[in-house]
């Protein structure tokens, strides 16, 4: 499992974006400083408005930050690349592609041989629990199966970091449950760097090894909250007393910097 050297893979310094909004400058994100070691699984928590979705699309390279600097293992983060994976809420999904080609799709433009394409597909397929469903249209899916397609799609080719903005965040209570442990698995089966954005707390807490929160106006990093509990974690774990303490240390940070107080009146 990843994690363990410690090794910096991802930083962000002194990042700050700004839109342009009815003729005037809005400071999404402002001084943001975020440092993930190779193999950790970080969540982004925080309050509508916090920026956590601009960062995740900064770091993916879709936008670019209005100041500081992105970098991957040292090279500057300049625009979208294979080393990065990026899953959003919907799965988005190629409708005329079967499961198994929408998960190739990004290989097609990787210089790899066709066994070592198939190799890994095939893995990919069997990690997430398609490998039943490889002929079949996403439309044929359920909505937490396309989200598993749409993991498997990211890490087929194999990214240094895998971004998640919010993956659960369509799904009803047992899929998503369901989701969470696929991830956990996935996470601990290919030691791959995860990032993943959510506004569910105890999400945060049951997949990460750390939180990071975001405060609003702009968005900045609040606090950073570990997550000590044991790394082999099941459904159960969330009644333990151990992480209904850490769940509700960081419903208090989440809720002081929407409202400024932990209890709002």
């Amino acid at each position: 499992m990843g994690g363990m050297n410690g090794e910096r893979v991802l930083e962000l310094r002194g990042i700050g974006k700004d839109f342009s909004a009815r003729g005037r400058t809005v400071v999404a994100l402002d001084k943001v400083d975020l440092r993930v070691s190779r193999g950790e699984f970080v969540c982004v928590v925080g309050a509508s408005g916090s920026g956590k979705s601009t960062l995740l699309s900064l770091v993916a390279g879709l936008d670019s930050p209005t100041r500081g600097e992105i970098t991957l293992d040292g090279q500057p983060v300049t625009g979208p690349g294979p080393d990065r994976g990026l899953v959003f809420q919907s799965a988005s999904l190629y409708p005329w592609r079967s499961v198994e080609r929408n998960v190739a799709f990004g290989l097609e433009l990787l210089r790899l041989g066709k066994a070592e394409r198939g190799r890994r597909v095939d893995w990919y397929l069997a990690e997430t629990g398609l490998s039943g469903l490889r002929n079949s249209l996403p439309g044929q899916l359920s909505g937490g199966q396309r989200q598993r397609a749409a993991i498997a799609r990211a890490l087929v080719c194999e990214p240094e970091v895998l971004l998640l903005d919010e993956p659960s965040g369509a799904l009803d209570v047992q899929t998503k449950e369901d989701m969470q442990l696929l991830i956990r698995q996935v996470w601990q089966d290919t030691g791959t760097t995860v990032v993943m954005v959510t506004h569910d707390v105890e999400e945060a807490v049951f997949l990460g090894q750390r939180v990071v929160v975001l405060a609003c106006d702009p968005g900045r990093v609040a606090a950073e909250l570990p997550v000590s509990l044991p790394a082999e974690r099941d459904l159960a774990s969330k009644r333990t007393p151990e992480f209904l303490e850490l769940r509700a240390e960081l419903e208090d940070q989440v809720r002081a910097q929407h409202y400024g107080t932990a209890f709002p009146s």
